[in-house]
């Protein structure tokens, strides 16, 4: 996996989709093109001729090498229904918050005395959307993988190992050796 937690983000965000994605490569490409106002944008944003593109569009070309089809269905699922991507987002950054289900490797900074080894967890754990608006707006403001990792782990640490402040004061949580990141809505 390369960005776990900011392509679990960004799962989530299309999980409120009302209406499919295009699937065929003339459908993307016209949705590009629509979207970017002209085939000479979508060109240098694909990395291909505008007649390519053009052609795409009329339906003479069908079928996209793989690396041209995976940009091209990564730049539609980025701009398809920003309506409804910020709506989603809003309403889990204000009042619904995210359910965080990983599988990683946990360890901890405690008191002395305390079991601290690092061993890899199973959890699943709904996040306050206080944490929710702090993962969306650092995805926004362009943070690394390393900061949304960081600050899931600060969310977790505060709602499931220290349930919410109630206990366990001054744990800390490393948060490594990601297997999986399933965020939802």
């Amino acid at each position: 996996m390369v960005d776990p937690v900011g392509e679990g983000l960004d799962r989530s965000l299309e999980g409120a989709f009302t209406r499919p994605v295009p699937q065929s490569a003339q459908a993307r490409m016209r949705y590009l093109v629509k979207q970017l106002k002209g085939t000479g944008a979508v060109a240098r944003l694909l990395g291909v001729s505008q007649r390519t593109v053009e052609r795409y569009v009329k339906g003479q070309l069908k079928r996209p090498r793989p690396d041209l089809r995976d940009r091209m269905e990564r730049e539609v699922r980025k701009r398809w229904q920003p309506k409804v991507r910020e709506r989603a987002r809003k309403k889990a950054s204000t009042t619904d918050g995210l359910i965080l289900s990983t599988r990683a490797r946990f360890g901890f900074t405690a008191a002395p005395g305390t079991t601290d080894d690092a061993r890899v967890r199973d959890i699943t754990q709904a996040l306050t959307p206080q944490w929710a608006d702090r993962l969306f707006t650092a995805r926004d403001q362009g943070a690394s993988e390393q900061q949304l990792q960081n600050i899931a782990a600060e969310g977790l640490a505060e709602m499931y190992f220290r349930d919410n402040n109630r206990r366990a004061h001054g744990l800390g949580v490393e948060f490594t050796d990601i297997d999986r990141v399933d965020i939802g809505l």
